[in-house]
């Protein structure tokens, strides 16, 4: 007598749903085949897939054993397929969270990031406990770091200057939705400021396009290809134009023992440091967030 054959398992239906771990497992594999993305930190590709995920279904969190609808799913896929062509989380989204708020992410506008929260935090530190302290964030983009300073500095003045109008427009937006208090202006640098802002400033910020224009072909795809041009470079040779330009005018604006704090990449810090020195600033040292060791700020203090 023979045995009875085995019935042979049949494929789940492709309209079936998955769990996340499967999905997300697909996802992780086209995001790391992906030559677009720059692959710089450990782990990237999972942390941006369970982020897209977690938005597709409309969740704080991923658990693997979640179910994924098929639905969801055919999103899911598109946003992959969106970021593994380069484009960034935030722009899939169409939001960032950056020291706890929400930010609106926009085309046109500078991509805010995690590696930045560093120069928030380090304005912060010098102007808490400051009386009537006075911030001002220069290429503020969509007011990110402007914002941040807003949500943690009680009773902080805060202003922002952008050469986009774009940019000071989400800046605005942002400021709205999250109820912080910060006035942006269009302006090159200082233009746009109350001149009666001079002598007055506590802390200026600035994350400026540091990228030497010869440069511009060696940076990652996801950047070159989504990030407006006027955002990664000055047109400089060095890189450094908007920082000497910041350095030599920042003065007029800081009161005695103010600072300026500069956010640039690891190669150009040393350069960015000389700037500051040649135009006044002491204490000028190059600090670095263990977290994120792709990037510097420069923190130079005015002594009037």
């Amino acid at each position: 007598m023979k045995a009875p054959r085995k019935a042979k398992p049949r494929n789940a239906p492709r309209n079936a749903p998955r769990n996340a771990k499967e999905v997300l497992t697909d996802a992780v594999a086209t995001l790391e085949a992906s030559t677009a993305i720059d692959h710089w930190q450990r782990d990237r590709e999972e942390i941006e897939a369970d982020e897209l995920l977690a938005y597709a279904l409309g969740v704080d969190r991923v658990a693997p054993n979640d179910e994924v609808p098929p639905n969801v799913r055919r999103r899911f896929d598109r946003m992959i397929a969106r970021r593994a062509s380069g484009e960034p989380v935030q722009l899939i989204t169409g939001l960032a969270v950056f020291r706890g708020l929400q930010i609106a992410a926009r085309p046109g506008v500078f991509v805010p990031r995690d590696s930045t929260e560093y120069l928030a935090e380090q304005a912060v530190r010098r102007l808490r406990g400051r009386r009537r302290p006075v911030a001002v964030d220069l290429a503020t983009g969509g007011g990110t770091v402007a914002l941040a300073i807003a949500n943690e500095v009680p009773g902080v003045r805060v202003f922002g200057t952008d050469i986009s109008l774009t940019a000071v427009r989400v800046a605005r937006e942002n400021a709205e939705l999250l109820r912080l208090r910060a006035t942006f202006a269009k302006g090159d640098l200082f233009g746009g400021l109350p001149s009666d802002l001079q002598g007055r400033v506590d802390v200026i910020t600035l994350h400026p396009p540091y990228v030497a224009r010869d440069e511009l072909h060696e940076l990652p795809e996801e950047i070159r290809r989504f990030e407006p041009v006027h955002t990664l470079t000055d047109r400089s040779p060095d890189g450094l134009g908007l920082v000497g330009r910041t350095a030599s005018e920042g003065p007029r604006w800081l009161k005695p023992g103010g600072w300026l704090l500069v956010e640039v990449s690891p190669d150009r810090a040393r350069s960015a440091a000389s700037v500051l020195r040649r135009n006044g600033f002491g204490d000028v040292r190059s600090t670095m967030d263990r977290g994120f060791k792709v990037t510097r700020v420069l923190v130079g203090r005015w002594r009037g």
